[in-house]
């Protein structure tokens, strides 16, 4: 009996010695797991490309991706590159665009290509054949002229439907910002860039980039090394030797001080912003594993520092995030988040409050060895993956790293400590050399940016317009001309679109167009009639993705199969901008608020309801816009709808493009029928 007691009394000694472990102190790492990476096979051919082979026979395919290692240079006309990876795989020499792409899907196989990359998979049988292909498109392209026509449209109409997108925009300014307009890294492809090149500039960009000088083919999956070497000899042997143009960087500067440079999106719901700083950080470098753990406790993850902040504490944002680049040529600190217009300049000082945080705090040590783990659990999950063997391997042949960086991975990751991750804070978030990138609604967020002081002193606001160029503070209030009120700014919009005689003879309007998101086409169908009555349909492959219904008094909206009934808030909203023509009569609660720049034009704003302004341009007098607040789950949202191309219809001018910003994603659609008196029915309201 005593035994067992004696055993209990030396175990609640120990239970109370663990109980009364001091957490300020981080404890001490355990042993690193060791990893055993493996090495691919290599060889390389005459030419001076170089293969790698990662044999895994667990599944019956086989993955070619191939890398030209080019150092960055400067675009004469940015968007060649572009224009390279779009016009590759059009056709080639041998075999035309629609033979060349039937065969790849005749095979199960995919090719794409980049402007200096391709790559390759398919079931290993066909290997062989699709390694021809890809060959052929990679090192025998056709470009057309009509080809090339026909890509130039597409990237010039992608580039015009981004020309609003915050999101974009703010990357552009900053790219420009941090390493300077003539620097790789720094430019920007514009409409006027793009529609200066000609189909010679990119034959000239493919003949001097595309060469083997810097080439690494990398093979993996259920392929030994001596077919490996077949295939690709017979594929790629043929490819000529040649070595890229020498180029020369330009070295990139620091700010000079810490700013805000702000960019006016006047049509923007929400603000885009951008904290960052320029690093001088490389793989190699001893501090990199310091400061990838640095990066993930203040903005690497889900529970960073950043996001609790500003998404759960603040409700700011639906999530923000940081990165440091290790560009072997030039790299960046970038934390960004898009967070609602009246909250722009609080996010801005809660981003400097959370690297303030990281800089003069230490790190929590259970925050600490929590992050470690999860890095460690990371590292597991990609060994996992055979190509995670390849891509390890080309990262030790062009990060100039040592053999032995992702053997010994897991213990320099499980050895930094505190202290490291507080040197790195203070050594590359530069607090004193930030910029602090802003795209938002210049009317609504530059009077409170201009408030904002850090360390008792005033950040200064630089401006920018959309071409990252300096620019003198945009001119955001001006005062109403005398005479105008809410009924002479309809009167003007009524005369514009057609005059009151022409637009009595409407009953019915129907307009139906598309649109595409993310990859995905969408049909649009809209129905007005007399007595405030409209429908709204969004539809994916017959398949109904949103509908909302009006009949003048009431109304629903339809999502997922669950329909909900409008609350009396948004009835009162719908009822001010439903039906066919409400200019006609001017509502009781209507206000005439200001001037606002929308499109690049100037507009009166009309202020309908708390959460419904129109705009109206000054010179034609045509309906611009319609902004529109709704409340979600205890937050506000705003979505602006702008309306451009109008056509005339029947004697009746209508914009054919509804162009809708939702948060940071921009849908444009495009109307292609209208009918006036035809195509509705009462039925279509209930």
């Amino acid at each position: 009996m005593k035994k067992i007691i004696a055993i209990l009394i030396v175990c609640l000694i120990g239970m109370s010695a663990s109980a009364q472990i001091d957490r300020s102190q981080m404890p001490k790492p355990g042993p690193a797991p060791k990893v055993n990476i493996g090495e691919p096979d290599e060889f390389t051919l005459s030419n001076g490309l170089k293969v790698l082979v990662v044999e895994n026979n667990k599944l019956p395919r086989v993955s070619a991706r191939l890398i030209i290692d080019n150092k960055p240079y400067t675009q004469k006309k940015p968007g060649t590159q572009a224009m390279v990876a779009s016009l590759l795989g059009t056709g080639t020499k041998k075999t035309g665009k629609d033979e060349f792409n039937e065969e790849i899907d005749f095979l199960g196989a995919t090719i794409n290509f980049g402007s200096e990359s391709a790559y390759a998979s398919s079931l290993s049988k066909f290997f062989p054949r699709v390694m021809e292909l890809m060959a052929e498109g990679a090192l025998q392209p056709e470009f057309t002229q009509e080809e090339f026509e026909s890509e130039k449209a597409k990237l010039i109409e992608g580039l015009k439907s981004n020309q609003n997108d915050v999101g974009t925009i703010a990357s552009r300014l900053s790219s420009s910002q941090a390493y300077g307009s003539n620097h790789p890294y720094g430019q920007y492809v514009s409409v006027e860039s793009v529609e200066d090149i000609t189909l010679e500039d990119v034959k000239n960009a493919y003949r001097n980039y595309f060469v083997p000088e810097n080439a690494f083919l990398v093979l993996v999956g259920d392929i030994s090394k001596k077919d490996a070497k077949k295939i690709v000899k017979s594929t790629f042997g043929d490819w000529k030797k040649a070595t890229p143009p020498n180029t020369t960087i330009p070295s990139v500067k620091p700010a000079q001080y810490t700013q805000i440079n702000l960019v006016d999106m006047p049509n923007a719901v929400q603000s885009e912003i951008i904290v960052q700083n320029t690093v001088d950080l490389k793989k190699a470098d001893p501090d990199y594993f310091p400061v990838i753990v640095m990066n993930q406790i203040l903005g690497g993850s889900f529970g960073s520092y950043l996001n609790m902040n500003l998404r759960e504490d603040k409700g700011y944002t639906y999530g923000a995030r940081s990165s440091v680049g290790d560009d072997r040529y030039a790299s960046r600190f970038r934390a960004s988040a898009g967070v609602r217009n009246a909250v722009t300049d609080s996010a801005v000082v809660q981003f400097m409050k959370e690297i303030d945080r990281i800089r003069n705090e230490k790190v929590d040590a259970d925050k600490l060895e929590d992050t470690k783990k999860k890095f460690a659990g990371t590292f597991v999950m990609r060994l996992e993956q055979p190509s995670t063997v390849a891509n390890y391997a080309l990262d030790i042949e062009t990060e100039n790293l040592p053999d032995d960086f992702y053997e010994t991975y897991l213990e320099k990751i499980n050895a930094v400590t505190q202290e490291d991750i507080q040197r790195v804070a203070q050594k590359y978030l530069k607090t004193d050399q930030m910029q602090i990138v802003v795209a938002g609604k210049g009317s609504e967020i530059a009077e409170n940016l201009e408030k904002i002081e850090y360390n008792g002193k005033n950040v200064p606001v630089l401006y920018f317009n959309k071409e990252t160029e300096k620019i003198d503070k945009p001119e955001f209030k001006k005062d109403l001309p005398e005479g105008v009120t809410v009924e002479t700014v309809y009167n003007d919009y009524i005369e514009a679109i057609g005059g009151e005689e022409t637009l009595a003879k409407v009953s019915s309007m129907m307009m139906k167009g598309s649109a595409s998101v993310q990859g995905m086409s969408l049909s649009f169908t809209s129905k007005a009639a007399e007595g405030g009555k409209s429908l709204t349909l969004v539809e994916m492959n017959g398949m109904t993705l949103s509908k909302q219904v009006f009949d003048g008094e009431k109304g629903y909206a339809a999502a997922q199969g669950q329909k909900m009934d409008m609350t009396e808030q948004q009835i009162k909203d719908t009822k001010v901008t439903s039906g066919l023509f409400p200019e006609l009569t001017v509502n009781e609660g209507a206000e005439l608020v200001g001037i606002e720049n929308v499109n690049g034009e100037d507009a009166y704003v009309v202020k309908l309801t708390d959460n419904v302004r129109e705009f109206y341009s000054i010179e034609s007098g045509l309906k611009v816009g319609t902004e529109t607040t709704v409340e979600q789950m205890g937050q506000k949202a705003t979505s602006m709808i702008s309306y451009l191309d109008y056509q005339e219809k029947n004697g009746v001018m209508l914009p054919m493009t509804l162009s809708q910003n939702i948060g940071p994603q921009t849908i444009d659609i495009k109307l292609e029928e209208v009918k006036f008196n035809e195509g509705v029915s009462d039925s279509d309201f209930e």
